[in-house]
C-alpha cells in the first residue's frame, strides 16, 4: 500500500511539474500564430568591441515595446565551421510577438524608430527573417 501511494504521489508530482512548466512559460501558452522576428546586423567595424557593445545597448531598448513578448540578443557562436553556417554577422536580435499585429506595431513604434535613427550608423548591413509557427 505504501509503494502504491508513493507511486501515485510521484506520478501526480511529475504531472503537476509538467503542467506548471508549460503554464509558466509564456512561449508555450501563446497562440500558434506567434511570429519570430530574427534580425542579423553586420557592423561597419566588425572588430570593434565598442561598436558591438553600443549596438547591443540599443537593441536592449526594444524590450520596452509592449508587443515584444521576448527579446534575445546574440553574437556569433564558436561552433565548428561548416559550409552551411554564415558567421559573417556581428550581432543578432530575436524578438517574439504574439501575432502579426504585434510585429506591425513594433515596426512603427517610437522606440523602434529611435533605435534605427540612433544606431544605424553602426551597421553596414541588416538581414531580417520573419517566420510564424506551423
Amino acid at each position: 500500500m505504501i509503494k502504491s501511494n508513493r507511486r501515485k504521489f510521484l506520478a501526480l508530482a511529475a504531472g503537476i511539474a509538467a503542467v506548471s512548466s508549460v503554464k509558466g512559460n509564456p512561449l508555450m501558452t501563446m497562440k500558434k500564430n506567434i511570429l519570430a522576428h530574427q534580425v542579423y546586423f553586420w557592423l561597419k567595424k566588425p572588430d570593434s568591441a565598442e561598436d558591438r557593445t553600443e549596438l547591443i545597448k540599443g537593441i536592449k531598448t526594444l524590450r520596452k515595446i509592449e508587443s515584444v513578448k521576448k527579446l534575445s540578443i546574440g553574437i556569433v557562436a564558436a561552433t565548428e565551421k561548416r559550409s552551411v553556417i554564415d558567421d559573417t554577422w556581428s550581432v543578432s536580435e530575436l524578438a517574439i510577438f504574439s501575432d502579426l499585429a504585434g510585429e506591425a506595431a513594433y515596426q512603427v513604434h517610437p522606440i523602434h524608430n529611435d533605435f534605427v535613427k540612433n544606431y544605424s550608423h553602426l551597421w553596414s548591413k541588416v538581414v531580417v527573417y520573419d517566420s510564424t509557427e506551423v
